[in-house]
């Protein structure tokens, strides 16, 4: 992380503000950052703390990382044990060795994961790649999870709004300043506000010895994307929805063009105990664009309220 504790804090309390939240200034508070260690694979993840509440397990979006949690994770901390994880590839976790980004090694992940913090009926949060890890480790260990929530992407994609985000991560990945990362993810996403972003991206900048930046996350797992064996892992997935008995919550950005509300719709029927909601005023980041609403719509759901 480039930000110190302090300005870390500052930069917690200035987005909550922002996201329209009111936390008092004791309860912004900052995580305890960890790591776990799967064979090679050095993973690493945040810790919201209250480890005596439900645990739940936040799983990120491609170029993201656990950070894009903070806001969620900050408001439900005093009722969930949140822990935020970066998967492989991304964030302070290690790239693969081998380059698989495959839907399978990522279950190893969740799993392994897991299990070395003895989880057991938990409560799993995935958006995009995050949801589809999700979706994969429901399908394969159901009886692990006590509530699912699949965020903005499923089995099926929409190719023109998957397209746009990968067209923008491979037109900064070269970027070298933060000027030109800022100009360039506003013009992608005009919600974000730019003095919060610049915060935000030190979460996922690295800065060279040269004074340039690079993103943390591994740019080769775009290629891994586009593979027929990745599509194909995705696309089974739908086989396997029924054997996901726990609830769960199917949820879509109001504005988002990669995961449409009749997308929504039809993957919550598959699901034996699904439903689906809209979060207004937000794209395909939901937990980015519109914070409170989704933690409102977690906050109904994990109360078994319809």
């Amino acid at each position: 992380m480039s930000l110190t504790a302090e300005e870390y804090r500052e930069h917690l309390a200035t987005t909550a503000v922002r996201a329209g939240f009111a936390f008092p200034d004791h309860a912004v508070v900052l995580p305890e950052s960890h790591e776990v260690h799967l064979g090679r694979m050095r993973l690493h993840y945040l810790d919201w703390g209250n480890k005596h509440l439900p645990p739940t397990v936040f799983l990120h979006g491609g170029a993201l990382n656990a950070h894009t949690w903070d806001l969620c994770c900050l408001a439900l901390r005093d009722d969930y044990h949140c822990l935020a994880l970066d998967q492989r590839g991304h964030g302070d976790s290690d790239w693969a060795h081998d380059e698989d980004y495959s839907i399978g090694a990522q279950l190893g992940d969740t799993k392994g994961f897991v299990d070395k913090l003895g989880l057991d009926k938990f409560i799993l949060v995935g958006m995009s790649l995050g949801a589809i890890n999700s979706l994969a480790f429901a399908v394969a260990h159901p009886e692990r999870l006590s509530h699912l929530v699949i965020i903005d992407a499923g089995p099926e994609m929409r190719r023109p709004g998957s397209s746009r985000i990968r067209d923008f991560v491979n037109e900064v990945q070269e970027t070298v300043t933060v000027e030109a990362i800022i100009e360039k993810a506003l013009k992608f996403n005009p919600r974000r506000d730019p003095n919060i972003l610049r915060r935000s991206l030190m979460h996922n900048l690295r800065q060279q010895p040269d004074g340039t930046w690079r993103w943390k996350y591994d740019t080769r797992r775009f290629k891994a994307m586009g593979q027929t064996s990745h599509r194909e892992e995705r696309a089974a997935l739908a086989d396997g929805l029924a054997r996901i008995l726990c609830p769960t919550l199917v949820v879509r950005g109001g504005d988002s063009d990669v995961f449409h509300a009749e997308d929504a719709e039809r993957l919550a029927a598959r699901l034996p105990n699904g439903r689906w909601v809209t979060v207004p005023d937000a794209g395909h980041t939901v937990q980015g664009d519109n914070p409170k609403a989704l933690v409102a719509e977690l906050r109904r759901f994990l109360a078994g309220d319809n």
